[in-house]
Formats: C-alpha cells, structure tokens, sequence
C-alpha cells in the first residue's frame, strides 16, 4: 500500500520537510495547513515541489467546525469550504480532512449534520475534490468513528466518505474490530499513530506524546488488521503530534516513520494471512540464539589498556585474525574482539568516538533472512573488504552508527573461529564468566523510541516498561529490549552532568557504555577477580544496611556482600547480584550479574547508588581529560 505522512510530524521548513520525506521512501505527504501558510510559497509552486520530489499530495489538512451549524455560522462555513477547495485545486490534491466540530454554536443530531455533508458533496463535486470527515476522540458530538460513519452513510454522496485515526480509535477506547463492519471503498484514507500509555487529558495526550506505531502502548496492529478486513486499498499515512519529533532531525524521523509503516503492514498479514497486503515478502521476525562476539574498535596506543582491563576480568587472548590486526579473547562462552587495525570501519569508529564497541555479532536461525528482513525495513547494509578465504559475514548500521553482523549455524557462517582466525595462547581459565547478560546502549533521550523501533521491528523482541533511573545530577529514561538470548537496555539521557549525558558527551555519541557478564556464582567471580586486579567499584557501606533492613537479609549474606561490593535486589520471581568495575576516563565501564529463579529485571533499584560509586571515582564534569 502507498504510504504517506503528515509534514507537521517533522521539524524544519517545508522544502526541508519535503526532502527528508522523499529520502525515507515515502509516496506521498499530508499538507498540514499551517506549514502550508508558514512558508512562502505560492500553492502552485507548492504543488510543483511536491511533484519533483516525486511526491504526491495525499490529503490537505484541517478544515474544522463544519457541521451541525446554525445560521450564519452555517453559511460562513460553506463559503470557508469553497475557498479552501479553490486551493486544493491550485495546489494539486482532490481530498481534505473535515473533524468533527467543537463549535459552541453546533447544534448536533445526525441526521442534521448528514444534511450538511450531502450538500457540502454537492460543493465538493464542482471543484472534483472529496471531504473525509474524521471523529476526533474529543469532539463535542461526533467523538467515535462509529457516529462519524454513520453521518456519512446517511449523507450518501460519492464525495464524502470517512477519515479513520487509530490515535482516535484506540486512544478512545472504541473497538477497532467495530471497523470491519464499514465498507472499504467509503473509507477515504486512514491515519495512524501509536501513544504511550498514559492518563491525561485527551487533547494534550494527542497534541503532545503521539509516535509511531510499535513505538507506543496502543494496539496498533489490530487497529490495522480491522481497516484491511474491510477491503480498504488506499493511504496509510503517520499523524504524529511529538514534541520530541518536531525538535529532532527530520530524516532520522520520517526514516523512523516509513520503517513503523512496513512493520505494521507485515505484522497484519502474519496475524491475519487471510488479509491483502500490497508488501513485497520478506522473513518473518527471528529470535536471537545468543551475542556471538563484540568487538572493540580501538588503536595500538590505547589497546594496552583494554588489554589490561580484559585480564582482570578473567578474560585470555586466544587468537588472531587472519588478515587483519584484530585479537580475540575469550572466557566462557563470550568473545570479545580487539580491533587495532589502521584501516577499515574499525578504524573509522575509532576516530570517531575513541575506544568503543564498534561491531555486535549475533547468532540467528539464519544469517540472510534477519538480514533480508533488516534491510526490507530499511536498515543500511554494511560491507566491508574481507581478505581471501575469509567469511562474508553479513551485516548492517545498527544504534549510533555502530555494526551489527548476522551468523547462524550453517558451514557457512558457523566457522568464523576456525576460518577467520588461528588460534594463538593457552586455553582460557576464566574468573566464572559463562556469558554475556546484557548490553547497556546509551542515547539522547530523543533517540529511544527510534532505537525501540529499530530492535522490535527486525527480531521477535519485546520490550519492558519505561523505568526512570535517577542520577544525582538528572534523569535517565531506560527501557530493556529481549529477544531470545539478546538483552539490550536503552539508556536515554536529557541532562548532560548525567553519567549517561557525559558518556554520550566524551564519547562523541557512542552507543554501548557497559556490558554485563553472567555468573553461575557472583561471590566465586568476586573472588577470582580481586585476586586478577579487577578494578572493583567501591559500594558505600550506608548501601548494605539499608539493602539489609530492606530485604531482611541475614548478617552472613549481607557481610558477603558489602566485602566484594555486590549488589542486591528481588522480585516476585528471584533474586539479582550485581558486581561493577570502575568507569574508564569516558564512562565505560563491565558489570557481572547472577540471576536466581526467574528474577526479570536488571537492578534498577540499585542504578541510584552504583552510579554515586561511579561518580566518586571519576573525574568532575567539566574537567578536562588527564
């Protein structure tokens, strides 16, 4: 289906809004009026720059306080209709959007409004353009798509038919399978939005907190199965009111915004085969089977360094790549990648952002489909030179700029250690590491969403309640993201003295600031890796006795833990030690956790503490680097 969106849910001018729309791979664009008398363009000339981006004008927005008029608000209201149809025909488009009146002078009664409607289709016919009427979900008589469908049917003209939204659906609590009921061919176009769950006031929620669908609470999808169960075959087009969006860069949005449309659409046809979706195939979503490496972009003078800090973690050099300057270090089932190398994109990243997590590899069911269907939701591939012999690993532009690598177990892939590096070193002894818990992605908060988005739509993943985390100096915005054995925490900042906000500062946008390793025992890993040097983070002992007196905890465990400085939380489900290393100069730092029972979460209680430690130990913001 052809795909559209509105240009108020962009920030820039309108030639600005226009070109990042065209990028994202957009059909066609709703002209919201204001951006329309913002600019300074003739309607004609809008019209032409619409048309040599390759565009088209799908619906010219809003005309409000139509119906149920009584004189002479009536007649003023028609001679408004005239004028702006007048300019739909100068401006290229044959459909506008009439919502449901909030005038204080509106009068109501459906059969009076459809009177209205008729003869408004009458006016609408001279000029060969269509009225959409739209229930907004607080409007004065007409608040629910059912009422407003049943104005148009009795209005019974060929140029009025009905606008649906799935913000005014859903956020109205209306079921959207009452949708099904309505013929296609009366249904003119169809918006859609997603929301947080959050209760407020109808108005503001949809003025301010609209995103894009999978980016919100609402349930989207069935919205979108109900419109195509009716026959529908016209626009799908975003209506996003965020005041995030309309701060941030518009080609990251609108990118953001075609990406949710595909999604949605193959998430319909995957829960209702029956349906018609005009949507070339693609794989369905997979889950990751387990992170299979990350590498370190880096350079020779500060590889000694991250050298040193893998061996205090327990962690021994057991290769070396083939052709390229990159050693691999393993304990458990984790490897982790030390790239040197003075060219390619590890060397890029570096220059970038200094020491960094540069690559993700992950195992998948199979390699080419997560790829394939990465790319179908127009992720940005990414291909490297690789030396002769070598694996070509397939991969794409993952959060901040970084790599992610695709494997799977087929002879192909499944060789990477014995294909593309020999082995060098003893066999690893370890510190009790046994895998990779999670990764803890950093962000400004603005980017979360697209990051949410990004992860959900490519892997069968699901994603947690936004949690705030409090920082002596702000607030960070954390949501975790799992799919299969991957774990991800995305970690938005909006204050930079935060130590997310500095991170993101002095790493120049660089995306993983910890990772978290997984032990089957944390007291035996505390053990093995004070004896190896590890850099433990010093926990205050006023942490111990409130965590004691908080959980009832014995006087054993509890002296257990504040001598190897572990951290401790629970829930309904288990139990969750945490261990940290001191943040380096930038703000990177390792975490080991162990999980007992089915413990879910990721310590968030403990986030306020472990970052004082954290703090105390690095240098004050403002201050120069050694």
């Amino acid at each position: 289906m052809k795909t559209s969106i509105a240009t108020v849910s962009l920030s820039g001018t309108l030639p600005e809004k226009l070109a990042a729309i065209a990028a994202a791979g957009f059909d066609g664009i709703e002209i919201f009026e204001q951006d329309f008398i913002a600019s300074d363009f003739s309607p004609a000339e809008v019209g032409r720059m619409v048309r040599d981006h390759g565009l088209e004008i799908t619906l010219f927005q809003p005309f409000r306080d139509f119906e149920g008029l009584p004189e002479p608000h009536r007649a003023r209201a028609f001679g408004r209709a005239a004028r702006k149809f007048e300019l739909m025909n100068q401006l290229g488009t044959d459909l506008v959007l009439f919502c449901s009146s909030l005038h204080p002078a509106a009068m109501g009664g459906i059969d009076r409004m459809a009177a209205d409607f008729n003869e408004l289709g009458d006016l609408a016919a001279q000029y060969g353009v269509r009225v959409g009427f739209e229930a907004l979900c607080w409007g004065r008589f007409i608040n629910d798509h059912r009422d407003a469908w049943e104005v148009v049917r009795r209005a019974d003209h060929p140029n009025i038919g009905l606008i649906l939204d799935s913000f005014h659906t859903l956020g109205g609590k209306v079921d959207p399978d009452s949708i099904r009921s309505i013929p296609g061919d009366r249904i003119f176009f169809v918006q859609l939005a997603d929301a947080p769950a959050v209760d407020m006031d109808l108005l503001y929620w949809s003025r301010h907190f609209r995103n894009m669908p999978g980016e919100g609470d609402l349930d989207v999808p069935r919205f979108m199965r109900a419109v195509l169960a009716t026959g529908y075959d016209g626009w799908l087009s975003l209506e996003i009111f965020n005041d995030q969006f309309r701060s941030g860069l518009p080609r990251l949005v609108a990118l953001d915004g075609h990406r949710s449309l595909i999604g949605l659409q193959d998430h319909a046809r995957r829960a209702e085969p029956a349906l018609s979706v005009d949507l070339p195939e693609f794989p369905a979503p997979a889950p990751v089977d387990q992170v299979e490496f990350i590498e370190f972009a880096t350079s020779e003078d500060e590889a000694p360094g991250l050298n040193a800090l893998l061996t205090a973690t327990g962690f021994t050099a057991t290769g070396k790549h083939v052709s390229k300057s990159v050693t691999r270090w393993r304990q458990g089932d984790v490897n982790l990648l030390v790239n040197t190398d003075a060219r390619g994109f590890g060397r890029t990243a570096y220059m970038a952002h200094g020491t960094t997590v540069s690559e993700i590899g992950l195992n998948v069911p199979d390699a080419k489909a997560s790829f394939d269907r990465a790319t179908a939701l127009l992720a940005q591939p990414h291909g490297e030179g690789i030396g002769a012999g070598e694996l070509q690993i397939p991969g794409i532009r993952g959060i901040s700029g970084s790599v992610i690598r695709f494997l799977d177990e087929k002879p192909d892939l499944a060789r990477i250690w014995d294909v593309d590096f020999q082995p060098e070193g003893p066999a690893p002894v370890g510190a009790g590491i046994t895998g990779i818990d999670h990764l803890a992605q950093t962000m400004p908060y603005d980017e979360m969403l697209s990051a949410s988005l990004f992860y959900t739509e490519i892997f069968d993943a699901r994603k947690s309640p936004m949690v705030d985390v409090i920082d002596p100096d702000g607030l960070v915005r954390s949501q975790a993201i799992e799919s299969g054995r991957m774990r991800v925490t995305l970690n938005g900042a909006e204050a930079r003295r935060t130590l997310a906000g500095r991170f993101i500062e002095d790493s120049l946008g660089s995306s993983v600031q910890h990772i978290a390793f997984a032990t089957a025992d944390i007291f035996a890993t505390a053990k093995a890796l004070a004896d190896l040097g590890f850099p433990v983070l010093r926990i205050g002992a006023n942490y111990y006795d409130d965590v004691a007196a908080r959980f009832g905890l014995d006087a054993g465990l509890t002296d257990r833990l504040r001598q190897f400085n572990v951290m401790y939380d629970e829930d309904a489900g288990g139990q969750f030690f945490q261990l940290y290393s001191v943040p380096s100069e930038d703000g990177f730092f390792f975490e080991i956790v162990q999980r007992q029972g089915n413990y879910r979460g990721y310590g968030a209680p403990n986030a306020p503490f472990r970052i004082a430690a954290q703090k105390r130990t690095s240098r004050p913001a403002g201050m120069p680097r050694a």
